[in-house]
């Protein structure tokens, strides 16, 4: 395998380790993780460093991959050839990755037997453009297998390859933050909310719709009393959103928590919400509708993505049409109004057997036969 893991923070970094714990109760791996992701100056965020206290940490990983030392590259591949495994692991989401993954891929192809597997987060990244597509198409040659977690992502995948071996399998669920139990009352008299409460839960970007889903609010506060908890880090236009909920009027029902969220507070967010929303405008795959899952969280989204081949509309949560806000407005209304959050709760229970861990190494297992 090849990946981030700790310290790195954020949902990648956390799958990577994940998904290595649990391949290696199975079988021999070596997981090859990353020294230095990405240099100051271009990571969008405050730092790329967890800052958690409890880590999600797997003994075994050799830090020698370095995003801005081909030396490490070439360690990389050397080192992979040498040992000879059947398989190498390589996530792909984001284009940055090109030059060491081509390098990597590149050469392990040349000079081993061993078959390459990319495991697709986003075959076509979030916001990208024509250099980032071809970048995309370059690594991905190399490919010998691949997983995707959505339609979506076997059409991209399918559309640069045709006749691609690949699989889709569903993005496992993140119940590592649902170890403990959380004191709900008194995290609620901490930030002084009362009453119903509406998550919004991740990174601030534009394609995740926040947008949306704020002008949507003051719909919901006609027939609802609820307030929106938005946590985590904006990475840019923040003052453009707070503009938006002053002209909305919806500054006193509206509380933003701008920072990243370290792994042991997860839970807090997610056991105080009754409501998940992810009012994405595009989308492949989601960490957020898992982690929701994880705590039996019903969750609102938009039919983008995986996001509809993950939620059973009705039953595990509501699916809406992207850019729609009164279409959100209805879902969150409705959830609230009817009172199904019991019946909500057992029908995702019921479902999560689809998205474990073993079944993503099953998956695995079956496309290397």
């Amino acid at each position: 395998m090849i990946g981030p893991t700790y310290p790195f923070r954020g949902g990648i970094s956390h799958y990577t380790t994940l998904l290595y714990r649990c391949l290696r109760r199975r079988h021999e791996v070596q997981f090859f993780a990353f020294k230095r992701q990405y240099p100051q100056w271009l990571f969008p965020g405050k730092t790329d460093i967890d800052p958690s206290q409890t880590h999600i940490h797997e003994n075994g990983a050799q830090r020698i991959l370095d995003s801005m030392h081909p030396v490490s590259w070439f360690r990389v591949a050397s080192r992979i050839i040498r040992s000879n495994p059947d398989l190498l692991i390589i996530p792909w989401w984001v284009s940055f990755w090109a030059p060491q993954f081509w390098t990597i891929s590149f050469f392990v192809k040349v000079a081993s037997k061993t078959k390459i597997l990319f495991l697709c987060h986003n075959v076509v990244e979030h916001e990208s453009n024509w250099v980032n597509k071809i970048l995309t198409r370059s690594v991905l040659s190399h490919g010998d297998l691949f997983i995707v977690h959505s339609e979506e992502d076997k059409k991209n995948l399918l559309g640069m390859y045709n006749g691609a071996n690949l699989r889709k399998c569903f993005h496992p669920t993140y119940d590592v933050f649902n170890q403990s139990e959380f004191d709900t009352i008194r995290y609620k008299e901490q930030l002084g909310i009362e009453g119903n409460i509406v998550l919004f839960f991740g990174f601030v970007r534009e394609y995740k719709g926040l947008k949306d889903l704020l002008q949507s609010l003051p719909e919901v506060l006609q027939k609802v009393k609820v307030t929106l908890l938005v946590v985590g880090e904006f990475w840019k236009d923040k003052d453009m959103y707070m503009r938006l909920i002053n002209k909305l009027g919806i500054k006193e029902s509206t509380m933003l928590i701008d920072r990243y969220i370290p792994n042991e507070e997860v839970g807090i967010y997610f056991s105080m919400a009754d409501l998940v929303v992810q009012p994405y405008i595009s989308a492949t795959g989601s960490g957020v509708i898992q982690t929701a899952f994880a705590f039996n969280k019903p969750v609102v989204a938009t039919k983008v993505g995986s996001l509809p081949e993950i939620i059973n509309n009705g039953k595990t949560g509501y699916l809406v049409s992207p850019k729609a806000p009164h279409e959100l407005a209805n879902a969150i209304i409705k959830f609230f109004s009817e009172g199904n959050t019991q019946l909500f709760r057992m029908d995702i229970e019921k479902e999560k057997y689809k998205f474990s861990w073993d079944r993503m190494v099953a998956t695995i297992e079956e496309l290397t036969q």
